[in-house]
């Protein structure tokens, strides 16, 4: 998972694409960088892109996204984790709004784009140069992530037939979100969304922590995760310590986690399928 915000010049308010890098060989999706785009709005006031909220336009990120052809990218949305939404209800049904219009303003341009292409390409060149995004659902309790499942829906029924039905969803802010409690834990939410997920629809969890692996893994609609809880770990550790958060202890940090990660989703003897994977 590597993030927009990663190739955002400030600067120059541009994205800037490396012409080579070891990224372009690995198997890696683009996320949004919604909670990042809100804490500097939140810090810096309204901005220049999508929603006021995020600095890149529209077709900036959509051209990005085609630009770095990830195996899949994530719409635009807005996080509603308690440190970006105070737990305000309002402020997170606004939320869930915009989080919504953001997968429509997508959806028309890649639709224009698309056609456009379509007067001198085939479809199947069409199809794998601009590809529809990931759609987000985002809340804080099992009713909103409904309210949203149930509105993202509905704008993306609307594209059809031009669009199929999506294969992945992304569940948004359940960063740093406790497993157990029975309102909002991790648990919770997904117990409240089993058997609401459209069929043939799958769900990526953002941010999800390790320790959950050992329930999420028994749960056939999750097709995915991603963390960065090895990078806070890293810098932890080193300052305990006293070293240099180096690249290479970051490395060591986050194959430490993949390790631990891969045992509790595989079994005992997944570390040595991962160490034959990573070599």
């Amino acid at each position: 998972m590597v993030s927009a915000s990663a190739f955002w010049n400030p600067a120059k308010r541009v994205f800037s694409i490396p012409e080579a890098s070891d990224l372009f060989e690995l198997d890696f999706a683009l996320d949004s960088a919604g909670f990042t785009a809100i804490r500097g709005f939140q810090a810096k006031g309204k901005q220049a892109g999508m929603a006021g909220v995020y600095p890149w336009s529209y077709h900036q990120y959509i051209e990005t996204a085609a630009l770095l052809r990830p195996s899949w990218w994530s719409a635009p949305d807005l996080c509603v984790e308690p440190e970006l939404s105070a737990g305000d209800p309002g402020v997170i049904r606004e939320r869930i709004d915009i989080t919504a219009t953001l997968l429509e303003g997508c959806l028309r341009i890649i639709y224009d784009w698309q056609n456009e292409l379509a007067k001198s390409c085939n479809s199947t060149v069409v199809e794998d140069l601009i590809k529809p995004p990931v759609p987000i659902i985002q809340g804080w309790t099992t009713e909103q992530y409904l309210d949203s499942l149930e509105l993202t829906m509905q704008v993306w029924e609307r594209w059809q037939p031009w669009l199929a039905p999506p294969k992945l969803i992304g569940l948004g802010s359940v960063c740093r979100r406790t497993t157990s409690h029975p309102e909002h834990g991790l648990y919770a939410i997904l117990n409240g969304l089993d058997r609401q997920i459209p069929n043939g629809s799958k769900v990526h969890l953002f941010g999800v922590k390790g320790t959950a692996l050992n329930e999420v893994k028994k749960l056939p609609w999750i097709a995915s995760v991603d963390s960065m809880a090895y990078d806070y770990g890293a810098r932890v550790r080193a300052f305990k310590e006293g070293r240099s958060n180096s690249f290479k202890h970051r490395s060591d940090e986050m194959t430490r986690w993949m390790e631990s990660a891969a045992t509790r989703v595989m079994g005992k003897h997944a570390n040595d399928n991962f160490h034959r994977l990573a070599a």
